[in-house]
C-alpha cells in the first residue's frame, strides 16, 4: 500500500497563521495529478508540533477528503505521550486514514523497552497499519534494528520511515524484519541508494514542489532504469539541497508559496527563511524547471 513517492505535505497557511483549507485541497489534487503515490499529512513538514489537537485532526480529515480514495493517506499520529499518540491514531482511523506514521518519542529519551511498549500500545489501539518513524536527528532516540524486529512481529506494524541517512540500516532491517516489511526513506538525498538497499519508497519533502520528478525517480527504478533514476535524482540535487538550507519546513513552505499553495508563513518558533536562502530556493526551482 505504501510505496513510491509519498509527499510529507506542508500545511498551507494564511498570513495570519490560519490553515488555508482551499490551498490544501488544491495541493492534494495537484499532487495526485502529478503522480504522487501517497499523502502524509501532519508530520514534521506539516508543522504538527505547533498545530493544536483540533487543527491536527482537521488536517487529517482534509487530507482524507481530498484524497478521495485515489491514493493512500498515512497520517501523522506521533507524540512523546503514549496516551496522546493513541488518541491521534484512533482519530486518524475514524477519519478514514489508511495508516498512521508514529515518530519515536522525543525529549523523554525512552529505553528500547520503552519504545517497544509505546509502539505496541498504539498498534493495539487501532486496526489500520502503523509505520514507525525513526528520526534520531530530531527525537534523539534511535530505534535499534533489534527493537524494530520485535515490533515487526505485531500484525499491523508494517514498516518504517527511516531518516537516519545510514545506508547500512535498510540492509540490516531487511535481514531482521523480512522483505515485506515496508522501508520508506525519510531522506530525499539518499533515495536511489536507499532503493538499491531494499527500500520501497520515500516520504519526501521535495515532492511538495516537484511531485512529478520525484515520482519519475521511482517509476524509472521500478522498470529497471537505474541510469534514468539517477539522472533525475541528479537533476533534483540542487532542489534537495535548497529544501534543507534551513530547518524544515521553512524552505519548502517558501517554495510552495511560490507555486501558489499558501503563503510564506510558518509558526513560531520557526521563522521565514532568510533573504539569501529565499534567493537560493528560488534559483534552485528555476534550475530544475519549476518556475517559468
Amino acid at each position: 500500500m505504501f510505496h513510491g513517492s509519498l509527499t510529507a505535505l506542508v500545511t498551507p497557511m494564511h498570513e495570519d497563521g490560519r490553515i488555508d483549507e482551499d490551498a490544501y485541497a488544491r495541493l492534494i489534487d495537484w499532487q495526485i495529478a502529478e503522480g504522487t503515490s501517497g499523502l502524509v499529512p501532519v508530520g514534521t513538514t506539516g508543522e504538527s508540533p505547533t498545530l493544536s489537537h483540533e487543527e491536527h485532526k482537521r488536517v487529517v480529515e482534509l487530507a482524507v477528503a481530498g484524497a478521495k480514495d485515489r491514493v493512500p493517506v498515512l497520517a501523522g499520529a506521533g507524540s512523546n505521550s503514549t496516551a496522546e499518540a493513541i488518541g491521534l491514531a484512533q482519530h486518524a482511523q475514524k477519519a478514514g486514514a489508511d495508516g498512521v506514521l508514529v515518530v519515536t518519542p522525543y525529549y523523554n529519551k525512552p529505553t528500547q523497552e520503552g519504545l517497544y511498549r509505546h509502539y505496541k500500545a498504539i498498534a493495539e489501539s487501532i486496526t489500520i497499519p502503523l509505520v514507525i518513524y525513526n528520526i534520531p536527528g530530531r527525537s534523539v532516540i534511535d530505534m535499534t534494528v533489534e527493537t524494530m524486529a520485535r515490533l515487526a512481529e505485531i500484525k499491523n506494524i508494517v514498516g518504517v520511515k527511516d531518516a537516519t541517512a545510514n545506508l547500512t540500516r535498510p540492509l540490516h532491517t531487511r535481514r531482521a524484519c523480512g522483505p515485506d516489511f515496508i522501508q520508506l526513506s525519510g531522506e530525499d538525498h539518499t533515495l536511489v541508494a536507499y532503493l538499491a538497499s531494499g527500500g520501497h519508497g520515500c516520504i519526501s519533502v521535495t515532492a511538495n514542489v516537484a511531485p512529478r520528478l520525484c515520482a519519475e525517480v521511482h517509476a524509472a527504478w521500478a522498470r529497471g532504469d537505474v541510469k534514468g533514476a539517477l539522472d533525475i535524482q541528479m537533476r533534483l540535487l540542487p532542489l534537495h539541497d535548497a529544501m534543507f538550507c534551513e530547518s524544515n519546513p521553512g524552505p519548502v513552505k517558501y517554495a510552495a508559496s511560490l507555486l501558489g499553495f499558501g503563503t510564506n508563513t510558518v509558526r513560531l518558533p520557526l521563522a521565514p527563511v532568510a533573504e539569501a536562502n529565499a534567493a537560493r530556493i528560488k534559483a534552485a526551482m528555476l534550475e530544475v524547471g519549476l518556475l517559468n
